[in-house]
C-alpha cells in the first residue's frame, strides 16, 4: 500500500502497518481494531489485545475492511522508532493523514528480504523513485 500511495503503479495492495509498541498507543490501536472486527486469520475466535500488540511479533489479522498485517518489527528489526525517519506523512483525505514509508526504504526491505516476489517488485519501485526524483519541487512563484 506504502508504494502505492507513492505513486509506483502496484497491484498488491496489502496493508502493514509497524506501529509504536507503548501502552497508550497499543490501546488506540487495540480499540480500532476491535470497531473492525478484526481477528487473527488463522484462529478466528481470537482477538488482538493490548497487550499482545506491545509484542514485537507479527498479528496476521483479518477486518471488516481486509486483510491486516500489524508487525511488531518489520524486516531487519525495524521498529516504529527506526522506521519513523524513513516516512512521511501523507494526506489520505476527509482531513486523515498516514505515516507511509519512503520508496527507498522499501526497495531496502525489499532487498533485505530477496523473495522472488520481492525482487520481481525491484524495477517497478526503483522507477517511481527515479519519476519522484526528476520531479521537481514547484517554487513559490510557480505555484
Amino acid at each position: 500500500m506504502a508504494a502505492a500511495l507513492r505513486g509506483a503503479p502496484v497491484t498488491s495492495l496489502e496493508l502493514e502497518v509497524v506501529p509504536a509498541r507503548d501502552a497508550a498507543n497499543a490501546e488506540r490501536l487495540q480499540r480500532a481494531l476491535t470497531a473492525l472486527r478484526a481477528h487473527y486469520r488463522s484462529h478466528p475466535e481470537v482477538e488482538p489485545t493490548t497487550v499482545d500488540l506491545q509484542r514485537p511479533g507479527h498479528h496476521l489479522l483479518l477486518t471488516s475492511a481486509g486483510p491486516l498485517d500489524v508487525l511488531g518489527v518489520a524486516v531487519g528489526e525495524r521498529d516504529f522508532e527506526r522506521l519513523r525517519p524513513c516516512s512521511d506523512l501523507l494526506p489520505l483525505g476527509d482531513g486523515l493523514e498516514a505515516r507511509v514509508l519512503r520508496l527507498d526504504e522499501i526497495i531496502a526491505m525489499k532487498e533485505q528480504l530477496g523473495r522472488e516476489k520481492d525482487l520481481a517488485a525491484l524495477p517497478m519501485l526503483r522507477a517511481a523513485l527515479r519519476l519522484t526524483h526528476s520531479v521537481a519541487p514547484e517554487s513559490p512563484r510557480d505555484a
